[in-house]
């Protein structure tokens, strides 16, 4: 499949998605069903600023495909947020979903903002009027927000207050990545780096490569990066790289992880507490066993994508690599674990929180982790199976295997 390289991320989507469904056998009505979220919302939220004056901020709701079941998805806070982003983010979770055999369909919000120049009550408002534009259209049975790109467990507790107070009862269930008092699930927080984990430790023994041996790259230190950090640095591999987005440190003998995570800022940067720091574009070409971009999209092009020297490639951020990109590497004999299946550790344990929601009942951190791990575990090898059978890239393999859950369902629904 050749696909140009400077179309946008929704069109670089659907490119991929029209080719699973063709090779999985499903005519064009599936396509023409799947290439753009059922429902997209788009909203003004008007917020009294601590200046006395009221900005309108512009926020989206997508939701991409409910045949499977409610949708499901986070919310971001960016100054960068588009329509086009919030629908293709929408439709990587539909994939997601399908890949971990969830009970879900995909969903996505973001608002245009900043939030690093805003106060706590600016956000607290502009949370709770999120919530009121879009109340009609989400909830425990229709679409269950989470957290995203600068949004958290506080953020999500004034927005599930919020939905609480418009429907007049408590709701737990609508929104997940709460704080634990309010219903939220051990192991959230960590969710999606200890599944970046448990995915790559599946990827490298297929490859052969011995975790506590193993030198690694991990571009972006934030929430993810800096948990998976941890969690491998503990488990015994050396991390040679790190970086966030004032630079990168690249040692070949190993990084102090201990101490960088201890010096790091409220927004996940250290790097600019060293003089001797290299760039992201640097760091990425650096020599390590396995590289883990865990930042923003489009870090690993055609320009870079010849001098990668990592064995394996994991995807923790999303769309981190260039369709042009993933061609060359899989040329190469780089294995790639795409982010629609390496980040989905997050929305497994948000199931995990909405089914404790509905129970009432709570796990220990023991059974969640238990839970999580026989998920990714079985997900990994059957996208990996696929790839095998189908002779298709990683990639290719978990869209056509996400798919194919939501292809059923519209099916046996009636929809197409």
């Amino acid at each position: 499949m050749k696909v140009k390289e400077n179309v946008d991320v929704l069109a670089r989507t659907q490119q991929v998605i029209e080719t699973a469904l063709t090779t999985l056998g499903y005519d064009s009505a599936y396509y023409e069903l799947m290439k753009e979220p059922l429902r997209l919302l788009t909203v003004r939220i008007p917020v009294k600023m601590d200046d006395g004056k009221v900005k309108v901020f512009t926020g989206y709701r997508a939701q991409h495909n409910d045949a499977v079941g409610p949708t499901k998805g986070g919310v971001r806070f960016h100054p960068d947020v588009t329509q086009e982003e919030v629908k293709a983010l929408s439709m990587w979770m539909s994939i997601k979903c399908g890949i971990t055999n969830l009970p879900y369909g995909g969903g996505k919000g973001g608002i245009q903002c900043d939030p690093r120049t805003m106060s706590f009550g600016e956000l607290e408002r502009l949370s709770r009027g999120y919530v009121r534009a879009i109340s009609q259209l989400v909830g425990p049975t229709k679409d269950i927000p989470a957290p995203d790109v600068f949004t958290n467990s506080q953020i999500m507790a004034w927005m599930m207050d919020e939905y609480s107070r418009i429907r007049e009862f408590d709701s737990p269930g609508f929104i997940t990545g709460k704080p634990l008092v309010l219903g939220g699930s051990i192991g959230r927080e960590s969710s999606t780096a200890l599944g970046v984990s448990i995915v790559m430790n599946e990827a490298a023994k297929v490859l052969g490569i011995p975790i506590q041996k193993a030198r690694i790259i991990i571009q972006g230190f934030g929430n993810a990066g800096s948990y998976l950090a941890k969690f491998l640095h503990d488990a015994g591999a050396t991390i040679v790289g790190i970086s966030d987005a004032a630079g990168a440190l690249y040692d070949p003998n190993g990084l102090d992880i201990e101490h960088l995570l201890e010096r790091r800022d409220s927004f996940g940067c250290v790097t600019n507490l060293f003089p001797n720091r290299i760039t992201n574009q640097e760091l990425l070409v650096q020599d390590c066993d396995i590289l883990i971009p865990a930042a923003i999209e489009n870090q690993i092009t055609e320009d870079n994508a010849h001098l990668i020297k990592a064995k394996l490639l994991v995807e923790a951020a999303n769309g981190p690599t260039t369709h042009v990109a993933t061609q060359i590497l899989t040329e190469r004999g780089i294995m790639i674990v795409p982010d629609v299946l390496a980040s989905a550790g997050g929305v497994v344990v948000s199931y995990f929180e909405w089914v404790q929601n509905n129970q009432g009942y709570y796990w220990t951190e023991e059974e969640v982790n238990e839970r999580l791990t026989k998920i990714l575990v079985d997900a990994f090898h059957n996208v990996y199976r696929t790839s095998q059978e189908k002779k298709a890239d990683m990639r290719l393999s978990a869209y056509m295997v996400g798919l194919k859950r939501v292809a059923e369902a519209v099916r046996w629904r009636g929809w197409v």
